[in-house]
């Protein structure tokens, strides 16, 4: 037998990082695959999904999950194989949706594991659109949100995992949709492939092209970034305006209070003027019950291509901390995916 065969390459958490993670971070290793034992099954990992939220879960600091402890490994989504099973409701062969982490393979005992079908022809669609991000994107526009056909709905990260299917879903209800991103490739993605009817470049003169793409103001703005695109965003958002929080990537890697002015004061009166709604959610905490809901009505619209996504993909695991480190800098297009197996 192939000796890699009986290895498990995981990459673990070295070292909780100090402002943006760094390579020295993390550590690779390699060591034997446990047998499986009855009520068992041996996964093999195919797809590993690289999410933002993954850098919250490198830190200690209190959160609404626990934070992956030094010495482990990484935390994540993955789409995998079962390679051997003595597990009743799984075979050998089967396509599984997993939470693996940053590994070739997992002896599981089922716990969170579910069935995918087993002739997907595109399974990494179930860490993306048909997964997490989409189902952040949908539950987040629709229940919080609440988009009226003509109003003008704002997304941050627009042609990223979850923003590109937030403002796809904008347009199916009728609203004039905006994208903010960050360069003109990006741009012109958001409004050529995904029908946007404004991008703005993140790096121009965002508070005057955004006042001008948005001449009635804001109904709705997804938040999923923070900092100076919310300052942006602020000032335009109108009465009753709502504003569905999932991230602030600009902050993951703060170590401090930004410095500058402290705009709080400005944020809670017009929060308080305009009566707007700004809620934060978990979607694995929050919605997990609706998930049904979700993959029944995203599945329809994948397939009749009303929506549309792109990936990223990466290839090896061990490229996963660096592609990781450019995720939280911006530097990938769409969701980011580490092939770490063909088949």
């Amino acid at each position: 037998m192939n000796q890699s065969a009986l290895l498990n390459r995981r990459i673990l958490l070295k070292s909780r990082p100090i402002g943006a993670p760094v390579a020295e971070n993390f550590q690779i290793e390699e060591v034997a695959i446990p047998a499986v034992q009855e009520g068992q099954v041996k996964l093999k990992t195919l797809f590993l999904s690289l999410d933002p939220y993954m850098r919250g879960r490198m830190s200690d600091a209190p959160s609404y999950a626990e934070p992956v402890q030094v010495g482990s490994v990484m935390c994540g989504g993955t789409i995998s194989r079962v390679e051997e099973s003595k597990h009743p409701k799984f075979q050998s062969g089967d396509l599984v949706l997993s939470y693996s982490g940053w590994q070739s393979f997992e002896i599981s005992d089922g716990k969170g594991v579910t069935k995918l079908d087993p002739k997907m022809s595109h399974p990494s669609l179930a860490l993306g659109v048909l997964g997490m991000p989409g189902f952040t994107a949908y539950m987040g526009l629709l229940d919080i949100g609440q988009p009226k056909e003509g109003e003008t709905v704002v997304v941050a990260a627009a042609s990223g995992a979850v923003g590109s299917v937030v403002g796809q879903i904008a347009k199916l209800k009728g609203c004039r949709t905006v994208g903010i991103v960050g360069g003109p490739e990006k741009c012109r993605y958001v409004t050529e492939e995904l029908g946007f009817d404004v991008c703005i470049d993140r790096r121009a003169d965002l508070r005057t092209e955004l006042a001008a793409a948005c001449p009635k103001g804001i109904d709705v703005y997804f938040e999923n970034v923070g900092g100076a695109v919310f300052e942006a965003v602020m000032p335009l958002l109108n009465v009753r305006a709502r504003v569905p929080l999932c991230g602030l990537i600009s902050h993951y890697n703060d170590t401090k209070l930004p410095e500058g002015p402290n705009r709080l004061p400005q944020l809670t009166r017009t929060i308080l003027t305009k009566r707007i709604k700004i809620q934060g959610y978990i979607i694995s905490e929050d919605y997990r019950n609706r998930f049904g809901e979700f993959f029944s009505q995203m599945s329809t619209w994948v397939n009749e291509g009303r929506i549309k996504s792109r990936e990223d993909v990466v290839n090896g695991l061990d490229n996963a901390p660096q592609a990781f480190i450019g995720l939280l800098e911006g530097r990938n297009f769409g969701k980011l995916i580490v092939r770490v197996a063909s088949n």
